[in-house]
């Protein structure tokens, strides 16, 4: 086998550069360094005081942000654990209907010697870190905005209507049911003929997955093939209150890129070159005439390694930008777990006022933990020396880091809990100490969930898991009309901006076997060919030039890459030349009887997903089934299965997944104990089966 050839990733669950972070410094601190300073005054509305509202107000209850609809409602005994037994059937009534999250906000500066708000010195705003998803904001009253993604932060300035309140400050947020909301946007101006094709969209509410894809919303929200469809709604991360007086700056974002001089994405670099570190700032406030910025680099023992001014710095509206580069012999390398240390360094970029004359002083603070490390995914041709080796003709596909080919072992992550608010660092450290020990290096984070958080990427940094990262688009074709191509370009500049400073992150890919789905069906290729070949892919290239993008999980790679075009990859789309490959695999076997005949499986250079169903563990059951329905055909375990009994060959296994796999809340009873009977056929196939007298035991 050819040594660079990767393990499958098993599942745990089921055009030009420009010159071009931030942490979520806020509610759940990760576990290491990566807060900014700000001159503003900045408000943390996170945490209790806020109260929550049904639509006709007959429940109105306290909550604590970040929160979604159904943690306020099962905490306060409005609800049981909606993933308890049958209780996930029971509860359209919240998922069908408005909630209204308020607060009054005290802290809010309103005179003062600065002049307050009628000397017109200060201005107030609120910064959203997620709001999930279809929201309609209101502060004093009147109407501030609305917004309809959840992956993107939001920035309203509510100066002109602080300056006229009268009364404590009210903040109200109001969250509409995106079922509903999703099936009249298919019936309005952004109706999409090809959109959601696979889940048939239509005027039946009750066919929950459809119309998902007019929802910038986590899509397994709707129901996918290991999650419930419960659909929730809420302010999922924190929010702020910021005030602004003259010569202050609140920090939005911030785009950290450490890369080899002469490195572009996509392409192995040169690793003889000096390290180039650029620093680009997105900001709210007014940014002193001359501003310069200056980077303070220290070790994990607080030693300091470096401290410079940056050079070529320029600033817009909204944004500063500089670099500089960094002689190799004064930092250690980063590397994945099993391959060495995983150095992590402070990095501090302070904005500073007089423009570096003596007396300057630092404005505004940028931190992020950082590593020095190069992470390639290699989709060259096969060279003469590897066909020399017996390395079959094609291209090749596989990640190289710091110059170094590996073997990327791992499994793929998806959503630690149905509700985000509730996944916790404790849980997340743990799960991935649990990859570390088993020897893994990679984790694909699955699309049809979220873009993690900060926190999430310094876990990974600091045990030297790789993140393969996605955008949120999958097994969907997806909407192309003007509003829906400003919301892509927002959400993918503020994300790949945001965790582009962490060393763990691999890859972006464009979504989730998309390519695979054109390649089958054929549908939607020209919404694909728009968002994943000139949109998506624009928006990493003019952030980064230190990760490499793919269109989707699922990709035979490109012919061409032409970095002043508008469509930069020439994707190769389909190989018909016997004995080349080009292709990463995403195939299961569910039929038993062929389950260990390896030749059933696609063949390719890397395989993403592989395998075959299992039921949970008995841990699992044991949290959300009654003691009396832990058998085989209970009324829990027949409920929240989501697989179908359908049996496919290997090069239908796409199909399967698109047309049979996602309609899992179609799945009659017959069709779900179907799909039980062939995991425990297969189970008394190939293992020891249990023949107790107990069932519950049996199923243990």
């Amino acid at each position: 086998m050819w040594k660079s050839a990767v393990l499958p990733l098993l599942s745990l669950a089921g055009p030009s550069f420009a010159q071009f972070g931030w942490h979520w410094g806020g509610w759940r601190p990760g576990p290491n360094f990566g807060h900014d300073r700000n001159n503003a005054k900045v408000i943390d509305l996170s945490g209790d005081g806020w109260t929550l509202k049904s639509q006709n107000g007959s429940i109105s209850i306290p909550a604590s942000i970040p929160t979604q609809q159904y943690l306020d409602l099962y905490a306060s005994g409005n609800i049981g654990d909606p993933l308890y037994g049958l209780n996930n059937d029971n509860l359209d009534w919240v998922r069908d209907q408005n909630w209204t999250y308020s607060r009054g906000v005290q802290q809010l500066r309103t005179g003062g010697p600065r002049g307050g708000w009628r000397g017109g010195q200060t201005s107030t705003y609120f910064v959203f870190q997620g709001l999930d998803t279809f929201t309609t904001i209101t502060f004093c009253g009147k109407v501030v905005g609305a917004t309809e993604n959840m992956y993107r932060q939001y920035t309203f300035d509510v100066t002109d209507l602080l300056s006229s309140c009268r009364g404590t400050p009210q903040l109200s947020l109001n969250f509409g049911p995106a079922v509903p909301i999703t099936h009249a946007i298919s019936n309005g101006p952004d109706q999409d003929g090809g959109v959601n094709f696979i889940d048939s969209c239509n005027n039946d509410t009750n066919n929950e997955l459809s119309c998902k894809a007019y929802a910038r919303k986590e899509q397994n929200d709707f129901g996918w093939d290991w999650s419930p469809s419960l659909v929730p709604a809420g302010p999922w991360r924190p929010i702020y209150a910021v005030q602004i007086s003259q010569n202050e700056l609140y920090i939005n974002n911030a785009a950290i890129d450490i890369y080899r001089k002469g490195q572009v994405p996509n392409l192995p670099p040169d690793q003889s070159q000096p390290w180039v570190f650029n620093a680009s700032i997105d900001f709210t406030g007014d940014l002193p005439r001359g501003s310069s910025l200056q980077l303070t680099l220290a070790d994990s023992n607080g030693r300091r390694v470096l401290q410079r001014r940056l050079s070529g710095v320029y600033s817009s509206a909204n944004t500063i930008t500089g670099n500089i580069q960094i002689d190799p012999s004064t930092v250690s390398l980063w590397w994945p777990n099993g391959m060495g240390s995983q150095t992590l360094y402070n990095a501090t970029v302070d904005i500073l006022s007089g423009g570096g004359r003596f007396g300057s002083s630092s404005i505004a603070t940028v931190s992020r933990r950082v590593g020095f490390r190069t992470i390639v995914l290699n989709l060259n041709p096969i060279s003469e020396e590897q066909l020399a080796q017996g390395i079959q003709d094609g291209a090749n596909w596989h990640f190289e880091v710091n110059g170094q080919e590996f073997y990327a072992k791992g499994a793929n992550l998806v959503p630690a809990d149905v509700f985000w608010p509730r996944a916790d660092d404790q849980f997340v450290t743990n799960l991935f100490t649990l990859v570390k020990n088993a020897n893994m290096n990679m984790l694909r984070v699955w699309s049809s969930g979220t873009y993690l958080d900060d926190w999430i990427y310094d876990i990974a940094d600091e045990l030297g898991i790789f993140l393969w990262s996605e955008f949120q688009f999958s097994d969907a074709t997806y909407p192309i009309t003007e509003r829906y191509i400003e919301e892509y370009i927002a959400e993918a500049y503020y994300n790949v901006r945001r965790v582009n400073s962490h060393p763990s992150l691999a890859l972006w890919a464009g979504g989730n076997e998309l390519e695979q789905i054109i390649l089958q069906l054929p549908l939607g290729i020209d919404n694909y060919e728009m968002i994943q070949l000139q949109v998506l892919i624009a928006c990493v290239y003019a952030n980064t030039r230190s990760i490499s993008y793919i269109p989707s999980s699922t990709y035979n790679g490109f012919t061409n890459l032409d970095f002043n075009s508008v469509r930069p990859q020439t994707p190769r789309y389909a190989n018909r030349t016997p004995g080349n490959f080009y292709n990463d695999t995403d195939s299961y076997q569910y039929d038993a009887t062929e389950l260990f005949n390896l030749n059933t499986y696609s063949k390719g250079r890397f395989a993403d997903e592989f395998g075959y169903i299992s039921l949970p563990s008995i841990q699992s059951w044991e949290l959300e089934a009654p003691e009396s329905d832990l058998y085989v055909e209970s009324p829990t375990v027949v409920n929240h299965n989501r697989h179908s009994g359908a049996v496919f060959g290997a090069t239908e296994q796409q199909s399967f997944r698109l047309n049979a796999g996602l309609r899992v809340l179609a799945l009659s009873q017959p069709d779900s104990l179907s799909g039980i009977h062939q995991i425990t056929d297969a189970t008394h196939m190939w293992l020891p089966a249990p023949d107790l007298p107990d069932s519950r035991a049996n199923f243990r």
